[in-house]
């Protein structure tokens, strides 16, 4: 890829950094899937798991908004999780017609065990890297939450 003093220097570049960076985390995210077992929750379940778990409960729509889906979307996403018990869903304290969701314990706990295989998955690769390559690759990790916050 063409640079100038480490910089991308034209639209060109951009486009194929851009390309390129798909096809990379494309690979990383479907390899890592592939070590969960067949039934398990999906990506989707899960971001809404972890959003629940770190910011405490939230309505349907507020999830939707968070995770850019359509309320239809997120609707069958939480009925999933609410049937597999992960999830538990009370009325709104200040609005009966509203449903607030909380992680359960269960849900938490699948979350710290698919978290936990994942870390580990990803720690084994690492561990092959130089020092220099896990510092870049620390370096990134803000940019690619800006990114994804910005998608």
């Amino acid at each position: 890829m063409a640079a100038d003093g480490g910089g991308i220097r034209d639209l060109n570049d951009v486009t194929r950094l851009a390309s390129d960076f798909r096809l990379a985390v494309g690979r990383v995210t479907r390899r890592l899937r592939q070590a969960h077992a067949v039934g398990d929750v999906s990506v989707s379940e899960v971001s809404v798991l972890s959003r629940l778990a770190a910011d405490g409960p939230g309505s349907p729509t507020s999830l939707a908004e968070l995770e850019r889906v359509r309320p239809q979307a997120m609707a069958s996403t939480l009925a999933q999780l609410e049937q597999r018990g992960l999830v538990r869903r009370t009325p709104d304290a200040s609005d009966g017609r509203r449903s607030i969701l909380a992680v359960t314990e269960d849900g938490r706990a699948m979350l710290a065990e698919r978290r936990s295989e994942s870390v580990q998955r990803l720690a084994a690769v690492l561990d092959g890297f130089s020092a220099e390559e896990r510092s870049t690759l620390a370096a990134a990790v803000p940019l690619l939450d800006r990114m994804a916050e910005r998608l």
